[in-house]
């Protein structure tokens, strides 16, 4: 495991870019299930905007399908969207062997890359001073910042609060995605301030944001992205009751677009308004025809 020393020579970006709005962009796929570039293209045009008030993008995440894509595949995904935006983007970096993921991090060293989304190595399961070497080891090389993935759920392991306070010592690391799903754990984090938290399960944005969070990562986001934006401002002005009734408007259409696994909702409803094709990648089905109608309703209601 690296040492303190060695963590002290690096150089950390002057501040963190990580707070506001993020989209975890999906990765559309044509009829012969190739990824759709044209559609790829068209949707980061669109959701690059001023108007819709995001502070970045997210590629090859789990709502982008990265675990389907091959490393080719998921590079030109990342040279499509860095073609059509002008926002930050970070770049998702999962695996279980770690020559080959420092391998994929030093191939794209010389990118303009704001971040890596990095989850713990899945299947594996190691102890919490093996996760913790991960992340270091992984930091110690990169260009750009990393967010931690804490999502247990995909993983199958827990990082632990001091683990996760030890690696907010290391210069390189400086936000988290949080799904861990332990609210002591959030608090504690955001109470620590090293770390910027960024709510990485939708449905908790508004307690999140509350507490002193950051801000999200929401896939949800794809929907109207414009009122996710506004929500994130009014917590941030400390507007407590117009951002509890958007909040409270927002809640429909995010238990729905989570009712069946994700990305199958979020890609059902933009291929209903003509954004893309509804197709996913096996073993991901596609969302069931009682959702797309709910959704389609929850979509008219909402105007």
């Amino acid at each position: 495991m690296p040492s303190r020393t060695r963590q002290a020579t690096l150089n950390p970006p002057t501040s963190s870019p990580f707070q506001g709005l993020w989209l975890p962009l999906i990765t559309p796929f044509d009829d012969a299930g190739q990824v759709d570039h044209a559609s790829l293209a068209a949707l980061t045009r669109h959701y690059s905007q001023a108007a819709q008030g995001l502070s970045g993008l997210v590629v090859c995440g789990s709502t982008g399908e990265a675990a389907s894509l091959t490393e080719p595949e998921q590079q030109a995904v990342f040279d499509t969207v860095l073609a059509h935006t002008t926002l930050p983007v970070v770049m998702g970096l999962s695996g279980y062997h770690l020559g080959h993921t420092l391998e994929r991090l030093a191939a794209l060293a010389s990118y303009p890359l704001a971040g890596w989304l990095v989850p713990a190595p899945h299947y594996i399961r190691p102890s919490q001073a093996g996760l913790q070497g991960w992340f270091e080891r992984i930091a110690d090389q990169a260009e750009a910042p990393l967010i931690v993935y804490d999502i247990p759920y995909r993983t199958g392991s827990t990082l632990s609060l001091a683990t996760l306070l030890a690696l907010a010592e290391h210069p390189r690391i400086q936000a988290i995605k949080d799904c861990g799903g332990d609210p002591a754990k959030t608090q504690a984090l955001i109470e620590d301030g090293r770390l910027q938290v960024l709510a990485g399960e939708d449905a908790q944005i508004f307690s999140t944001l509350t507490l002193g969070g950051h801000g999200a990562i929401a896939a949800s986001a794809h929907w109207q992205t414009g009122r996710f934006a506004r929500l994130l401002a009014l917590l941030a002005a400390s507007d407590l009751p117009a951002a509890r009734v958007l909040w409270h408007s927002l809640q429909p259409m995010i238990h729905a677009l989570f009712a069946e696994p994700n990305p199958a909702p979020i890609k059902a409803l933009l291929a209903a308004q003509g954004q893309l094709l509804p197709h996913l990648r096996e073993p991901m089905t596609m969302a069931s025809p009682g959702l797309l109608q709910r959704l389609l309703t929850l979509d008219r209601a909402a105007g």
